[in-house]
Parts: structure tokens; sequence; C-alpha cells
């Protein structure tokens, strides 16, 4: 399961969108996967219901939340999807969030061993979170991709 491949395969990079709550914004998260068939409905609600009886444990650092639920629930295929709000949202803790990175596996082994890694490369580059706010075209977001691959 590769980032960048995934985000061309399913179309699943949407920029400058706007939610009117988290339930909106992790709906629109997950939205790409669903259209590409990566995903079912099920996958959506298995994260709400996730995050109204754990919380909002996806939020990663300030901005950014990777929208995920039990592996398998409602997934086809191993896949990512990325947003980004006009407008951050605010999850039940307060914390608010303007990027989110949805993750859809099949298994649990893939949550740790491939996607996380891959993921924690995108978000440690420099002013990560505010450059993927600032991408006006997906190609913008598959760059980052790439520099994250290269970077120590």
């Amino acid at each position: 399961m590769n980032l960048a491949s995934s985000f061309k395969e399913n179309n699943s990079i949407r920029l400058g969108l706007t939610a009117d709550s988290w339930q909106d914004a992790v709906h629109k998260a997950v939205e790409p996967l669903i259209d590409s068939g990566a995903v079912t409905e099920d996958y959506y609600q298995a994260i709400i219901a996730s995050t109204e009886k754990y919380g909002p444990y996806y939020i990663l650092m300030p901005g950014m939340a990777m929208p995920h639920a039990e592996a398998g629930v409602g997934v086809n295929k191993d896949s990512f999807a990325l947003i980004t709000l006009t407008k951050p949202v605010a999850f039940s803790d307060g914390k608010e969030v303007s990027v989110l990175l949805t993750l859809a596996a099949k298994s649990a082994a893939i949550h740790t061993t491939v996607a996380i890694p891959q993921i924690i490369a995108l978000f440690e580059l420099d002013n990560s979170i505010q450059r993927l706010l600032d991408c006006q075209t997906p190609e913008g977001v598959l760059e980052m991709v790439e520099e994250s691959k290269s970077s120590p």
C-alpha cells in the first residue's frame, strides 16, 4: 500500500473543502474512497461509531487527523484519501483539524507496518500542515509525498 499510488488510483485528494461539523469533515474525508469503491458507507459509519465511543483518537498532531476504524469493516481494499478544509472543524475534545488523511486497511498489520511510516514521513516535513493547506492541486500533494520519501 503506497500513499502516492493510492491517491492516484482512487482519485482521493480533495482540496479546499468546507465542512459544517467534524462528522461532515470525516464523511468528506471518506467520500473519495466510497466513490472509488475502495470502501463502503459502512466504513464511514464505523469511524463515527468508534469516535463517539473512544473520542477523536486519530488526531495525531495539531491541525491533522487520520480518520480510521477497525481494520476490515467496510474496506474493500487498502487505501488512503486526503482532504483539506478552508476552515478547521472542532472535534468533541475541542481540538481543531483542517487536514484529514483517511486510512482504510483490510488488516491491522497494514496500519502499523506500511501505512503509519508513510504518513509520519509526510507530516514530518517542515510546515507540512500549512504546506498541504497551501496546495492548489493534487499534484502539489503528490510532490510532497515524493519529497517525504527522500527526507531523512
